[in-house]
């Protein structure tokens, strides 16, 4: 009948949340791939929801436990519990971790072992769609463990507001500037231990980018060193919107993040293409 809206099939809930993403431009086909890794991933659900606990973890044992201890902190002018002031770094942490882990160690797998791309490749999808669509599906499981994680945080009572919400939509920046990079880096490693360097760069990240305590406590000459970092833009990001405080100087980390996500991407793009068509 005409003037009847198409009807959409339900279901297709990969799908529909690659829509919504921030991809480039001509990545349509990259779409396939998140379907493809959705349809793979939902019979071994366990190991996604595995790499959940770790944060809520910390999030008990660090903000509940230590917060005990600690009292209240000071948050940017406004003093807040120890478990209100980790929990946002703990959210934007768990974003990074279920990002890296999927554009690492399950991307060298597919790569170097089990060949999928060059299989992709016999499809309508090229190299550049591989790499979009990879990052694309490392995006959204870091999403999915913010969310659940804001979930648990809320019942823990380390959510004082509505406006935490907002930092589901800066987890996925979150997580598609470490997924992109993430997978760049994956392309150059030999071999199962190459990835021991991926720790040592995260490790760190987690335990010093303002995620524990407030960055006024570094030595001055070391604060700007924990600025620098990637997480510490994320944490910063996180934190100011579920304290509801929202200013311009929030630009600076939204810029930073995407910055890192548009170079993280185009590396990839040109890395992948270079290894699947040499």
């Amino acid at each position: 009948m005409a003037g009847t809206p198409p009807v959409t099939r339900p279901g297709k809930v990969a799908r529909s949340l690659a829509t919504a993403l921030p991809l480039p431009a001509g990545a349509g086909m990259a779409r396939m791939l998140v379907e493809r890794n959705y349809r793979s991933f939902r019979r071994s659900w366990t190991i996604i929801v595995s790499g959940f606990f770790e944060p809520v973890f910390y999030l008990f044992s660090m903000g509940v436990g230590i917060g005990a201890l600690v009292g209240d902190v000071d948050a940017g002018g406004r003093t807040v519990p120890y478990a209100v002031f980790v929990a946002p770094a703990l959210l934007a942490a768990s974003a990074m971790n279920g990002a890296v882990f999927d554009s690492t160690t399950n991307v060298f797998f597919k790569l170097k072992y089990a060949k999928l791309y060059d299989s992709v490749l016999a499809t309508p999808l090229g190299p550049r769609d591989v790499a979009v669509g990879e990052i694309s599906w490392a995006l959204l499981r870091g999403l999915v463990y913010s969310g659940a994680f804001l979930v648990v945080a809320a019942l823990a009572g380390a959510v004082e507001g509505w406006e935490a919400v907002l930092a589901v939509p800066a987890a996925s920046l979150i997580g598609w500037a470490f997924a992109s990079v993430g997978m760049a880096t994956t392309t150059y490693m030999r071999s199962w231990a190459d990835f021991d360097y991926v720790q040592l760069a995260i490790l760190p990240m987690f335990l010093f980018s303002a995620t524990f305590y407030p960055l006024s406590t570094y030595p001055t000459a070391l604060q700007w060193l924990v600025q620098a970092t990637p997480l510490y833009h994320g944490v910063a990001m996180v934190r100011d919107l579920m304290l509801g405080q929202v200013g311009a100087g929030m630009l600076v980390h939204v810029a930073y993040l995407t910055a890192m996500g548009v170079v993280g991407t185009m590396w990839t793009g040109r890395r992948i293409e270079r290894l699947l068509l040499r």
